[in-house]
């Protein structure tokens, strides 16, 4: 996998995974053994609001946001790229899809930056951002992918990521409503306190939304072995 993983710009997509995965995984187990926060699926900016593993949280997730950055930008290349060989999709179709993702990766970049009981109001809306415009985002590149179908892209790929695709629209609803119900609390490991039952649903759903995006990017690595990326440098003899 690792080797296949280094074909045409295949790594970009592949590292994205990885990392991300590891950023929920790996600040979800520090928390819970540091006994921050309640074991059974807390949401995961709790995960990353306490010391020592609210800065590798940041760290993590910044990083996780430039690396969705890129791909999201690589992906807009090749729509544009095999839209040019063979017209299926609008400019401003595909451009309208890579500004959305784009505006949920600086979401990503609020959530790593302001920590939730620190600056709670703009955590809150860079969360709101990162999961409406990722959502947004997902939606229409499976859309991308059943147009491009069947020149680029096969049945299958249009089947596994609009169904990404529906699971987290249908996801983020609830996420949303009992979020708001609950007061977006953090609940510490303490005798005796219990998330609300609002609280585990939003925090369940919130999970679900993030690993749809991890699991969607999943299926870009085999479309981009096929695909070289190059950086065209120009020196200008005026300066």
């Amino acid at each position: 996998m690792v080797v296949r993983c280094m074909h045409g710009v295949a790594l970009l997509p592949c590292v994205l995974v990885i990392w991300s995965s590891a950023a929920f995984i790996v600040s979800y187990i520090f928390a819970v053994l540091e006994g921050h926060v309640v074991s059974f699926v807390p949401y995961i900016s709790d995960t990353g609001t306490c010391i020592p593993e609210s800065g590798l949280f940041g760290f993590m997730i910044s990083v996780t946001a430039m690396l969705g950055a890129a791909t999201m930008y690589a992906r807009y290349k090749v729509n544009q790229a095999q839209n040019l060989r063979i017209p299926f999709l609008s400019y401003f179709f595909n451009l309208a899809s890579l500004l959305i993702g784009i505006l949920g990766c600086i979401g990503m970049g609020i959530v790593a930056s302001f920590q939730e009981t620190s600056v709670t109001t703009v955590h809150d809306v860079g969360a709101l951002l990162t999961f409406i415009c990722g959502v947004a985002y997902i939606f229409l590149q499976s859309i991308i992918t059943i147009k491009a179908c069947p020149q680029w892209s096969n049945k299958e790929t249009c089947y596994v990521r609009m169904t990404i695709s529906v699971i987290s629209i249908i996801a983020i609803f609830p996420m949303i409503i009992c979020a708001s119900y609950d007061g977006m609390k953090l609940y510490h490991c303490e005798i005796g306190v219990e998330p609300s039952p609002y609280h585990q649903a939003s925090a369940v759903c919130e999970w679900i939304v993030a690993f749809g995006f991890v699991t969607f990017f999943l299926t870009y690595i085999k479309e981009f072995q096929a695909v070289t990326l190059k950086i065209s440098t120009e020196i200008h003899d005026d300066f």
